[in-house]
């Protein structure tokens, strides 16, 4: 099945360039099946290059999907046109109150900052709280991942002695739930932050899973015991050159940071890096919609 797009998303040629199977909402009106309503908080700057990368996760998939785009209401995007924002994005007032079967939250690169600090941080926290009554299961990624374990379950995150960057191996803790069916024993993920959460502050609630760990890059995986929340660290939705792009623009503006790890052929920037973690990410997002939307989101919401 399709995935359902504004129909001049920049996204859109990209993707069906790539044979991602997707559909414009004239065609999707015609099909007489109940798609899920996916809303998707992008905090990312570079929106259109994380639309892509997710839509091509989402449309991966059996189901029929319907994308809504949100932007929070109290901040200025400075590297996304206004146009752009206006034309396919919405704020949570217009919003909340609707129902959606799922929910991404993505990253963002402010983990210098306290979260008290972010300048959207109450916003956001109305954002999570409404959730857990309008929303089946909420993905959060990266920084997005650490603030939904802070304001759920009171985990802050902390400094890293140097950027956790670079693709890393990981392995599975508990292979049983359903989030990592069809798994390998290790799996590939790319990471690229500042800050962390600890182990023993996950593995001390009970209301939480550590479904996959990495010697190198740390915990990777966690979800809430009932699947409304879950949590992923890393990006695995990143393109092959992303974290290539990132080094370069570090070097450009004079920061110090390291080659990625485990990316560049021989430890080479010249060596173009190898896409290695695909379909590990393709199966998560698949598990995702299936068994912690699909399976359970209500046919209609009362």
């Amino acid at each position: 099945m399709p995935i359902n797009i504004p129909r001049n998303l920049p996204a859109k040629e990209i993707l069906e360039g790539e044979n991602i199977f997707i559909m414009d909402e004239d065609r999707a009106y015609t099909q007489d099946i109940r798609p899920l309503n996916i809303l998707i908080l992008n905090l990312m700057p570079e929106k259109e290059r994380t639309e892509t990368q997710l839509l091509r996760l989402l449309g991966n998939s059996p189901l029929q999907i319907n994308i809504t785009f949100l932007f929070p209401e109290t901040h200025t995007a400075k590297t996304t046109g206004q146009n752009h924002l206006d034309k396919f994005y919405t704020n949570f007032p217009v919003i909340k109150n609707k129902k959606f079967d799922g929910m991404i939250i993505t990253g963002a690169p402010i983990e210098h900052l306290s979260f008290e600090d972010v300048n959207y941080w109450d916003e956001l926290t109305e954002i999570m709280e409404w959730t857990k009554k309008n929303v089946t299961s909420t993905l959060h990624i990266c920084w997005g991942a650490q603030a939904g374990l802070y304001y759920h379950f009171g985990i802050n995150k902390y400094p890293l002695p140097s950027k956790c960057f670079g693709v890393f191996e990981h392995q599975l803790l508990n292979k049983d739930v359903k989030l990592v069916r069809g798994f390998d024993d290790v799996y590939s993920v790319p990471h690229s932050r500042y800050t962390d959460v600890s182990f023993e502050d996950l593995k001390s609630n009970p209301n939480l899973d550590i479904l996959s760990v990495s010697n190198d890059a740390g915990v990777c995986l966690v979800a809430s015991k009932d699947g409304r929340q879950i949590f992923l660290t890393g990006h695995p939705e990143y393109d092959v050159t992303t974290l290539k792009e990132e080094f370069e623009r570090d070097q450009v503006k004079g920061v110090r940071v390291d080659v990625p790890k485990n990316y560049f052929p021989e430890n080479r920037p010249e060596n173009l890096p190898k896409h290695t973690w695909r379909s590990h990410a393709n199966l998560l997002f698949s598990n995702w919609l299936n068994y912690y939307v699909y399976q359970e989101t209500p046919y209609e919401w009362e």
